[in-house]
């Protein structure tokens, strides 16, 4: 019976742990995307720098750094 529960939670928490890698890897190519579409002047993100708008950003990236190191947690522990 614990051996079940165990393998159960060890089951959960690879696939947990690849999809959240899978969403961290598109996050960051969409992010790649729009640095390169900034850099190159083909996106205007200048409506990012009104205050509300630059919190907004911030709690993404805050939320993405999250993310990327609770997956990190779980990569070190298996």
């Amino acid at each position: 019976m614990v051996d079940e529960a165990l393998m159960w939670s060890t089951q959960w928490l690879s696939r947990f742990a690849v999809a959240l890698g899978g969403f961290l890897i598109f996050v960051g190519i969409m992010m790649i995307g729009i640095f390169v579409l900034t850099f190159f002047g083909f996106a205007n993100v200048s409506i990012l720098e009104s205050e509300k708008f630059r919190m907004l950003s911030l709690g993404a990236l805050l939320a993405i750094g999250v993310l990327d190191l609770v997956s990190g947690i779980i990569i070190r522990r298996r």
